[in-house]
């Protein structure tokens, strides 16, 4: 990459790979973007972000969402912003804003093409983060920001995985070995069987078979090597 960052990537329908912001060695928040060509395996720059954000979501039109975030340093500086990533003109432009400061969260794109964004923590002190039980969508076609239902615990660093049913799997988080399932009909959460282990940062990835396979991630001992599967009553 023409920039070193610890970033997340999104696969455009195109089939280049956006990699926007993220943070610098020494965890500054970056703004810039760049794109990835399979076919000449190079990265080239594109447009910058107003603001360095946390998410990353492809949309079902084809753009991409970038919405929330921030960094802490000696203190934390939350975003509440979003933007939208145009893959045509390679620009960003500014969205509609999230109803709650949060970092940390998740982002699910939802069958419907809204997308949950779930969690995160909104303020830390010297005890620790803290986190948050709320969650909310944003609408692409209206360009907004709505509340939904709570969380049945707060956590951050979690995992959400979008199921076959498109019932939503919140997993972990911070050191909590807990879940619940997002049912966007009604817009609620519900308490599910807990993990075997406690983790967080941890992979959660849709199987074919439609169980979820969680992987990885830490927790208050460290590192995991160890894996697990959820499987949906």
């Amino acid at each position: 990459m023409a920039t070193a960052r610890v970033s997340g990537a999104t696969l455009l329908p195109s089939g280049k790979v956006l990699v926007a912001g993220g943070s610098d060695a020494a965890y500054h928040p970056l703004v810039t973007a760049e794109l990835y060509d399979p076919s000449t395996g190079s990265f080239g720059a594109t447009g910058s972000m107003a603001t360095a954000h946390g998410t990353a979501t492809l949309l079902s039109n084809g753009k991409v969402l970038v919405a929330g975030g921030g960094y802490c340093s000696d203190i934390c500086v939350f975003v509440s912003g979003a933007e939208l990533y145009d893959p045509t003109s390679g620009t960003f432009s500014a969205t509609g804003s999230m109803t709650t400061l949060r970092i940390g969260n998740s982002a699910t794109l939802l069958p419907g093409g809204k997308v949950l964004f779930a969690g995160g923590f909104d303020s830390c002190d010297d005890v620790g983060c803290h986190g948050v039980t709320s969650a909310e969508l944003y609408d692409p076609t209206s360009g907004t920001f709505s509340a939904t239902g709570s969380m049945t615990r707060a956590r951050y660093s979690n995992s959400a995985t979008l199921l076959l049913d498109g019932k939503v799997l919140v997993a972990g988080g911070l050191a909590f070995p807990s879940a619940e399932l997002y049912e966007p009909a009604s817009g609620t959460f519900t308490a599910t069987g807990n993990m075997t282990t406690a983790r967080f940062f941890h992979s959660a990835t849709l199987l074919l078979d439609g169980r979820i396979l969680i992987a990885g991630g830490v927790n208050r001992a460290g590192p995991l090597a160890s894996a697990e599967l959820f499987d949906e009553p």
